[in-house]
């Protein structure tokens, strides 16, 4: 399983523990996870590196590429990953706010 995979499984052990719980097979359900999560990330940074043009300096042309891989990761997990479950007290909490 792959870094995304087990980021994946963490989040919905921790945040999704009901629907976790309903999952056959958690360790290929996550391994599949993270394989589509990394192609998803690999394509939109290129797409976010490509954006700017390189330039001659290694070190700038680093930090580029690091910084559209981070933004891309960011996007790919929030869009992804499912909202957490609310409990009732949540729920009522933020009725009554």
């Amino acid at each position: 399983m792959n870094q995304y995979g087990r980021r994946a499984q963490t989040y919905w052990q921790q945040h999704l523990p009901t629907q976790y719980a309903q999952i056959a097979n958690p360790t290929s359900f996550f391994e599949e996870m993270g394989e589509a999560l990394a192609q998803q990330i690999d394509e939109l940074a290129d797409a976010i590196a490509n954006r700017t043009p390189s330039t001659g300096d290694f070190m700038a042309n680093l930090g580029r590429l690091n910084g559209a891989r981070q933004e891309a990761e960011m996007e790919v997990l929030r869009e992804m990953l499912p909202q957490p479950e609310t409990t009732a007290a949540q729920t009522d909490e933020a009725t009554v706010s």
